[in-house]
């Protein structure tokens, strides 16, 4: 994979997630009424820090983390292969 190619797909991914954090804010003003909640995962390496609002927000970054983990291991694995 180019260099290129990772630069111009992590400047996509920040307009879209600028984009996505918009609407949801336009959304919410406009009357959308509803409870929110948060939830974010730290990794460190292979090991997760997750946080957040609710139990259902912790249960969804804890999925999350667990997918990063196994990616990373994955990662380092063929890393050292090749």
């Amino acid at each position: 994979m180019r260099g290129e190619t990772l630069v111009l797909g992590g400047i996509v991914l920040i307009f879209v997630g600028f984009l996505l954090v918009f609407l949801g804010t336009l959304i919410s003003a406009l009357g959308g009424e509803g409870d929110v909640e948060g939830g974010g995962v730290i990794m460190i390496g292979p090991i997760p820090i997750v946080f957040g609002t609710s139990r259902g927000a912790v249960t969804i970054a804890s999925i999350l983390a667990l997918l990063l983990m196994v990616l990373w291991i994955i990662g380092t694995l063929l890393a050292r292969r090749g």
